[in-house]
């Protein structure tokens, strides 16, 4: 598994984790660092501060995109997966669309349930068709 793909996986379990034992996401990646068991990669750190600090602007965009389902109907893992790719696309230059939706449809598919990919797939594609202009 390539560096990125293991630091998106690594910031999907901090995510996560956060939500699962109702901590804050600066504070659950904080224990992870300081823990460093296995090490927190850079791009890890990257992606979990620019999931809190765009968290608002992400959910809105997710709940918008999740045809027939709310945010907080969707399970706890695609939440996660999503609020990932949605800010490394929308926010992250120098990773293209095409490889952070790839990367996410396939964690959806190791973490999540079997229509979970393509759900994942079809909301990120909305939301890019839907945020990022084209040329």
């Amino acid at each position: 598994m390539a560096a990125r793909s293991k630091a998106r996986k690594r910031a999907v379990d901090v995510l996560y984790a956060a939500e699962l034992r109702g901590r804050s996401r600066p504070d659950q990646l904080a224990d992870e660092v300081a823990t460093g068991n296995p090490p927190v990669p850079e791009h890890t750190v990257r992606l979990v501060e620019g999931v809190t600090e765009h968290a608002g602007r992400i959910d809105e965009l997710i709940d918008t995109h999740a045809r027939g389902w709310s945010l907080e109907r969707l399970p706890d893992v695609d939440r996660a997966i999503l609020r990932m790719a949605v800010f490394e696309l929308l926010w992250v230059d120098d990773v293209p669309d095409a490889v952070v939706i790839d990367e996410a449809v396939e964690l959806a598919k190791a973490l999540s349930t079997d229509d979970s990919p393509s759900f994942v797939n079809g909301v990120l594609g909305a939301i890019l068709s839907a945020e990022v202009p084209t040329a």
